[in-house]
């Protein structure tokens, strides 16, 4: 019971981000999953299981308040769904052990990428770039298959590409990757029950995941009102980097001093980057203010 009241708070937090960021539901539950010692495939397969449910929700939401290019969902599911299935049948042919270090590397560098995204680049303003039909296939595939071998990867690959080089608007691209999502989720399933099998799937972990999901979009929908985007962003980002920072410690042996320097250093240096955040953001509010006046 304490393990799924656990796994509902990490469903519930993690939906929190991705709702609040348009991004992130995968890699910040597949790291507190790997947290907590459950195998990096199962992990995954977990969380694609959940996320059936929440981006079907998600994606119906983002349709009824015109926030979604068809045109690019149509072009992004078939290459991403192709990418997240042969993502997930590589995972699990891969014992836990050898591939749960590689993982949260990749984890790694997508919360440092999280973080460098809303700390340094949350207002670049998106180019006069169209993308055509061919560029689609690349970011697709390879957004779906480390969405699948790392349990995260869709929106923090595809959103801020599309963001930095298309003409669309970013409500747009935040609405039309999370509506394809729900394809990749259902792909990645998929190719985790024929290679896995249900008798490694607990359901229970699942629907405590989804339940956590579903409880927390309403107030996701409120946060994203009320706290500041790159402040978000850079404190997940700093939470994706300490819970596989952890696990990538354990797995390469490294003495419990260097671990505690370790979290010391990055503790600071979160810290840091936290307060400069919160400084820009009273900063731009004192300019808009001056503006005004």
């Amino acid at each position: 019971m304490n393990r799924l009241v656990i796994l509902a708070l990490i469903g519930l937090v993690a939906q929190l981000v991705d709702g609040s960021l348009g991004m992130a539901y995968g890699v910040t539950s597949t790291s507190l999953l790997l947290l907590f010692g459950i195998a990096p495939a199962v992990a995954s397969a977990s969380v694609h299981m959940a996320e059936v449910v929440t981006t079907a929700a998600s994606g119906v939401s983002h349709i009824r308040f015109g926030n979604v290019d068809k045109q690019v969902v149509y072009k992004l599911i078939l290459p991403g769904s192709i990418g997240a299935f042969l993502g997930a049948c590589f995972l699990s042919s891969i014992p836990g052990d050898i591939i749960k270090p590689y993982v949260s590397i990749f984890l790694l560098i997508l919360g440092v990428f999280v973080i460098y995204r809303f700390l340094f680049n949350s207002n670049r303003k998106t180019s006069n770039k169209k993308w055509s039909n061919r560029q689609f296939v690349p970011l697709g595939f390879i957004a779906g298959f480390f969405d699948a071998t790392g349990g995260g990867g869709w929106g923090p690959i595809a959103t801020p590409i599309l963001l930095t080089d298309s003409k669309m608007e970013p409500r747009k691209v935040i609405g039309s990757v999370d509506t394809s999502e729900f394809a990749i989720a259902v792909s990645s399933t998929l190719g985790f029950l024929l290679t896995l099998g249900w008798s490694n799937i607990d359901l229970q972990w699942v629907l405590a995941l989804m339940i956590g999901g579903i409880i927390a979009a309403p107030i996701a929908a409120w946060l994203v009102k009320i706290i500041p985007t790159n402040l978000l962003g850079t404190l997940v980002g700093g939470i994706i980097i300490f819970t596989n920072i952890r696990t990538l410690l354990a797995a390469f042996g490294i003495s419990q001093i260097v671990s505690l320097y370790t979290y010391i250093i990055l503790g600071a240096l979160w810290l840091i980057t936290v307060v400069s955040v919160i400084w820009k953001i009273k900063k731009d509010g004192y300019n808009n203010k001056q503006k005004l006046d």
